[in-house]
């Protein structure tokens, strides 16, 4: 029983991965009173679902431009500093959300655009460098374990964080919970300040920024385990997030209400944080390759289940299943490409990481619409999750390195050539 629970070593082995944590933990969770305060904040204002849309498509747009230019520093830079940087930004951000809420004429929907736009930007460059810098601070034989720590502290945001951030404002309004999460904030840049530094292994100082972005794209595109972890991934995120049919299902299939459909917007955080604190084994599997197509194929599965099934009770299995299979296949994508990926492209190859996340889930969450108007909800679940296992088994049968990666080492010589 003791090697299922998650292994706790990351945060034993120093300092500097436990000030990283508790940072993206901070990070987290400040992210997640956003997610409820700007919203409520906007509509407030405007009493347009419209104008509130806008302000999560801006900051969308610049998380994904942020995701460029964080990959690039991220090679360049000190990553602690880059990490400093962006926390102090995102302190001085959330102070001028606070003192926008307590302006004399009311708050200013310009000052929210442009603060998004900047968090946006600054916020995801924060977490390529956290990302990044985490190698360096645990040794490649417990990058499991720190996935795992990551997938938890991703989980235990996106379960908590809003509810959270709710019951923030309700005591003390929006101002008041963005004061502080500021304060929260500079606690946190401050606490970076005590993370050792860690050197950079030929830092791409002189190179232009078109060859470096080339350069990190050559090193997917031809590395055996990289490459196709990011197909994996990109078709995970595409074919097996059915979060957007949640209301439709809810309604037309299983006949339920909003009290069910918030059961099964949740059920896949509940099976990803069991599998999380279930993850002791991933840093002692001797197959690590196979594992990751093989738990992304039983996410399409899980999908398959969710479009069949006819009551509430085997809507929910297939949605914590869905939840288990991603965090396995997360915990594992991520200690892979971090262990493949030499340092002086990591910033690059992590950027590649969230923007497939970004811009994948954006395609999927079209492409289950159109499904859905096409074939039915049950069906467009079906269907998805099908062709999600079936293009699994395809990527699988073409990349024999990943297949027969065994546990987690780092890179061969030839695989840091970029």
């Amino acid at each position: 029983m003791r090697g299922l629970v998650i292994d706790l070593s990351p945060l034993r082995s120093g300092r500097g991965f436990r000030i990283v944590f508790a940072v993206r933990l901070i990070s987290l969770f400040g992210g997640g009173f956003r997610l409820v305060a700007l919203p409520m904040q906007v509509y407030a204002m405007t009493g347009s679902s419209v104008l509130v849309a806008s302000v999560s498509v801006v900051n969308g747009l610049a998380s994904f431009a942020g995701t460029a230019l964080g990959g690039l520093l991220a090679d360049k830079l000190d990553r602690r500093r880059l990490m400093l940087v962006s926390l102090a930004v995102e302190t001085l951000v959330v102070g001028m959300f606070a003192v926008n809420t307590y302006l004399p004429g009311g708050p200013l929907l310009a000052v929210i655009y442009v603060c998004a736009t900047v968090n946006g930007v600054i916020g995801t460059m924060g977490l390529i460098a956290q990302q990044s810098m985490v190698p360096a601070l645990v040794g490649p034989d417990r990058l499991p374990a720190a996935g795992a720590l990551f997938a938890l502290t991703a989980q235990s945001g996106a379960a908590a964080a809003p509810a959270l951030g709710g019951a923030l404002i309700s005591l003390g309004g929006v101002g008041a919970g963005y004061l502080a999460t500021c304060a929260i904030a500079a606690v946190a840049t401050a606490a970076v300040w005590f993370v050792p530094p860690t050197p950079l292994a030929g830092a791409a100082d002189d190179v232009p920024a078109l060859r470096a972005v080339a350069d990190g794209l050559a090193f997917v595109a031809r590395n055996p385990v990289v490459r196709p972890l990011l197909l994996l991934g990109f078709t995970q995120v595409l074919f097996t997030m059915p979060t957007v049919l949640i209301p439709e299902f809810t309604d037309r299939v299983l006949g339920g209400d909003a009290a069910l459909a918030g059961l099964l917007y949740t059920a896949p955080a509940a099976g990803a944080l069991a599998a999380s604190l279930t993850s002791g084994w991933t840093g002692r599997i001797a197959r690590t390759g196979p594992i990751v197509p093989a738990a992304v194929a039983m996410c399409g599965v899980s999908v398959v289940l969710l479009g069949a099934a006819r009551s509430a009770v085997l809507a929910l299995v297939a949605l914590v299943l869905l939840g288990c299979f991603q965090a396995v296949e997360e915990i594992l994508r991520y200690s892979l490409i971090q262990a493949h990926t030499p340092d002086m492209l990591r910033g690059r190859v992590n950027s590649a990481w969230l923007a497939q996340a970004t811009v994948g889930g954006s395609l999927g969450a079209s492409l289950m619409g159109g499904l859905a108007t096409a074939l039915g909800t049950a069906a467009a679940l079906v269907a998805a999750g099908a062709a999600g296992a079936a293009l699994v088994g395809a990527i699988a049968l073409t990349a024999p390195g990943l297949l027969s990666t065994r546990g987690v080492v780092p890179p061969l010589p030839d695989e840091t050539r970029a």
